[in-house]
């Protein structure tokens, strides 16, 4: 595989991962980090990251944007619920 494809084919299933996330408001960002280690904010920061490595200024907010395809504040006022007692139990074990 030519290194162009192989970029195409990354990019097409970060395309994939970030749409289902957006379609996903049911699943919060506590529960993916107490499975996964990551969430849709770490998916934002590696974006951001990886395009300030590339000389393009960007923000947080702009990052958090492009993953979660409204402005934060917004999702976060119409999906976040209250982390559960046990979601943070969980998570004080995994991420100690």
């Amino acid at each position: 595989m030519d290194e162009q494809t192989r970029l195409e084919l990354e990019a097409a299933a970060f395309r994939r991962l970030r749409d289902h996330l957006m379609r996903r408001t049911d699943v919060q960002n506590i529960d993916m980090m107490n499975l996964t280690g990551f969430c849709r904010n770490c998916l934002s920061r590696w974006y951001q990251e990886a395009a300030q490595e590339r000389g393009f200024d960007m923000t947080k907010a702009e990052g958090r944007e492009i993953v979660y395809g409204m402005p934060f504040s917004v999702w976060r006022d119409t999906y976040q619920t209250e982390a559960t007692e046990e979601q943070k139990a969980r998570f004080r074990e995994t991420h100690g």
